[in-house]
């Protein structure tokens, strides 16, 4: 049975920093952030909504015009932790009102992954108060659904990010949300030492909890942490929950008695520790989707992991171990948790090379082809490969789901029953991914659909399609979000590196790469190239502005009818639910009004969506060229796309004139 990892003593006190210095590779692709700031230019949060200011008495007189919205206040402000109690006090001398009525007059609501922002004081950051307010809402939400809520318990778990000037971590986080419940008798499922993301609703389905909550920023940057809720079947929490979720926490903001007392942890009997048999189980049930396990213990190819100072080395390690590989090599200065991501200018794999500087030359130097990195709370993936001319391809999320979605599928095939029907597969995708997966579903027989973006609308898909008797076998985001199999119904970085890990195994054996693999998909189901950047925009008026001139383009409620010489054919806009491609011009996803995202298809065969980030402050642009089989000229669809999305900037997001900075400035 697999050993459930020990805490290291960085990750135990979360005050070791590391001793690698911060660098910058040349040619650094790695975003680059303002430092954080309140109000509209301040920190990557979500959106903000107006709640009953709550401070102190002596600080009401002192702030610029009335609260924004009446309610009772308590006689002091209820701040325990004395770091951001001194945040807050220092604003007042310094006469920063405004940036008072910012930090305590807005409250966070949910996103694409929950709650997230920076730590610090205030209400629309995260700390232990708002943690504590938000643990209170769930908790009345969930006695007034579940009768049985205490019995069935809570699970909670945490990543590894701190920040010594809020006095501020993910596990104290996490004591403080355990205390909230446990203070009213709630059986809690509390994680011993750190944990991948996936193991809480992992946890949440095998313990027959009725939610969880992981403390996570995931891959932002290290001033940010975060809040993300599972419900009772496993997947992250979709509206009407958030939204009645938002509700409670407004109708109880004062701490309840007990809700401070993260020792209770510690002491209640109340308390249980699920990692020994959730890790032990995860690791068996990851072996359901391993199908060549003696090729992996005889392989002679060899792979680098890196976890990004986050959760994810020794999980790995187990993993590999558990499919039969020799354990991958770690990155030594980034395999323990380091809430500084000392040796990374943004700890998010998903910017390419120059975040995996370090991973790269160690695999040089061990003579390994295969790099896989986790992000910080592993539940993202990034694959590099060691091509013949030496140089090293770092494949994009799109990529990755192209070889993730031919391999499951063809595992399935040769290891299905005789009876088993192809029409009753699935895989999913969010809307702005690739269509790669469409395509291969037409031409193999399996069932194809798409969801709004973000895995929350996936886990709940894939649950109501698994309780209604259909398989899935792959789910992803272009985001290197990636499910393989079902026993996680979000996206998890540990089951896709195995993965990716036997699939390059086999493909060995078949005198084959990974990349080879990919040009031998696109050759059989047609060429999918597509293009995903972002420009970063503090301003949210000016985000608005720019959507906004979209819907009435050549007038009043009228989208675009072409961008420069590039003819659309249809515009979906899931923000206000149109659909031109529609009878009854009403979007078949549902409506999100929370975020801004619209979607053109183009007379050429190229599909574009601008979108909103529900954790950053970005515009996001996709776009992708898909051809059909047998039209193989690349270089032809690459340069198409290219220009189309140089009128697309240029015509629809005007970044100078909208002061937009790009990823790459």
């Amino acid at each position: 049975m697999a050993t459930a990892p020990r805490p290291t003593a960085a990750a135990r006190g979360h005050g070791a920093h590391g001793a690698a210095r911060e660098r910058r590779a040349n040619g650094s692709r790695a975003a680059r952030r303002s430092p954080p700031r309140a109000g509209p230019g301040g920190p990557e949060r979500l959106p903000t909504e107006p709640v009953p200011c709550f401070w102190h008495e002596r600080l009401s007189p002192r702030l610029q015009g009335p609260p924004a919205a009446a309610a009772p206040r308590p006689s002091v402000f209820p701040a325990q932790n004395q770091k951001t109690k001194e945040q807050i006090e220092s604003l007042l001398q310094d006469g920063k009102h405004k940036e008072l009525r910012e930090r305590l007059c807005c409250r966070l609501t949910f996103g694409t992954a929950g709650l997230r922002s920076a730590m610090g004081a205030g209400f629309c950051y995260i700390n232990d108060l708002t943690v504590i307010q938000s643990t209170q809402g769930i908790y009345k939400y969930l006695e007034r659904n579940f009768s049985d809520f205490k019995q069935r318990g809570f699970v909670v778990g945490y990543d590894t990010r701190g920040q010594v000037t809020s006095n501020c971590s993910s596990k104290k986080l996490a004591k403080l949300t355990a205390a909230v419940l446990l203070a009213k008798d709630v059986l809690v499922y509390f994680f011993s030492t750190y944990v991948p993301t996936p193991f809480v609703p992992y946890a949440v389905q095998q313990l027959g909890a009725v939610a969880g909550v992981m403390i996570t920023a995931s891959h932002n940057r290290k001033e940010d942490n975060g809040y993300k809720v599972y419900w009772e079947n496993g997947a992250q929490i979709t509206s009407p929950h958030d939204k009645e979720i938002i509700k409670c926490i407004e109708e109880c903001v004062e701490p309840w008695n007990g809700s401070w007392n993260e020792n209770l942890v510690d002491t209640s009997p109340l308390r249980q520790d699920p990692l020994k048999k959730i890790c032990d189980s995860y690791m068996e049930d990851l072996t359901k989707i391993c199908y060549h396990r003696e090729l992996n213990v005889q392989t002679s190819l060899k792979f680098v992991h890196t976890s990004f100072h986050g959760v994810g080395h020794e999980y790995v390690q187990l993993a590999f171990k558990a499919f039969g590989f020799q354990s991958p090599i770690p990155v030594p200065e980034q395999k323990d948790p380091d809430p500084d991501f000392s040796t990374v200018r943004c700890p998010n794999p998903e910017e390419g090379e120059s975040v995996l500087e370090l991973s790269l030359r160690l695999a040089e130097k061990e003579d390994a082809r295969v790099v896989v990195a986790t992000d910080p709370d592993a539940d993202r993936l990034a694959v590099a490969e060691l091509q013949e001319n030496a140089c090293w391809k770092v494949f994009t999320g799109n990529e990755l789901a192209a070889l993730f979605g031919w391999w499951m599928f063809s595992c399935w095939k040769e290891n299905c029953p005789q009876d088993a029907d192809v029409r009753n597969v699935y895989m999913l995708a969010t809307t702005v991914s690739s269509k790669i997966l469409r395509a291969i579903a037409l031409k193999e027989g399996f069932h194809f659909e798409e969801t709004l973006p973000g895995f929350k609308w996936i886990g709940s898909r894939v649950k109501n399609l698994l309780d209604n008797g259909k398989e899935v076998l792959f789910a992803f985001e272009e985001s290197i979000g990636f499910m393989c199999g079902t026993s996680v119904l979000d996206k998890d970085g540990v089951s896709a590196a195995v993965v990716i890990a036997e699939m390059a195994t086999y493909l060995q054996g078949q005198g084959l790469t990974l990349a080879q693999k990919l040009v031998d998909i696109y050759e059989t189901y047609g060429y999918h190239i597509s293009k995903t950047s972002y420009f970063l925009c503090y301003d949210p008026p000016t985000i608005k502005r720019i959507f906004e001139r979209l819907r009435n383009f050549d007038g009043p409620q009228s989208y675009p009818k072409c961008c420069g010489p590039y003819n659309i054919l249809h515009v979906r806009d899931v923000t206000t639910g149109y659909d031109s491609s529609q009878l009854n011009k009403k979007s078949v996803l549902p409506v999100s009004k929370s975020s801004q995202m619209i979607t053109f298809t183009f007379q050429n065969g190229c599909v574009a969506t601008l979108r909103t980030s529900g954790t950053e402050p970005k515009i996001k642009y996709y776009a992708e060229m898909c051809a059909l089989p047998g039209h193989s000229d690349r270089s032809v669809l690459e340069g198409e796309l290219q220009k189309l999305i140089a009128a697309l900037i240029e015509n629809f997001l005007e970044p100078a004139k909208n002061g937009l900075t790009w990823r790459s400035a």
